[in-house]
């Protein structure tokens, strides 16, 4: 990518990232850590419910339209496939 398009304060300007580092006791970075020592956060019900809300407005269009006929129809062959 290089540089251009950069002032010379962006090109030298650091970073508040830190580097990540592998923990041995498990590579899924979702994975909860055996013991804890801070309190984990946790929504109330009524946030989860909002959230839940404004998914469903967003996807609302996207879940509606269906499956197209050309996947409904390859799903249906090879479902016949594996019967045989």
């Amino acid at each position: 990518m290089g540089d251009r398009g950069k002032d010379d304060a962006m090109k030298h300007r650091k970073t508040n990232l830190e580097a990540v580092t592998d923990k041995p006791e498990s590579q899924d970075p979702m994975a909860r850590p055996a013991t804890t020592s801070h309190k984990e956060a946790r929504l109330g019900r009524e946030v989860q419910a909002r959230i839940g809300q404004q998914l469903r407005a967003m996807y609302n269009d996207f879940v509606n339209q269906g499956v197209p006929p050309h996947l409904s129809d390859l799903v249906r062959r090879l479902s016949d496939q594996d019967q045989d």
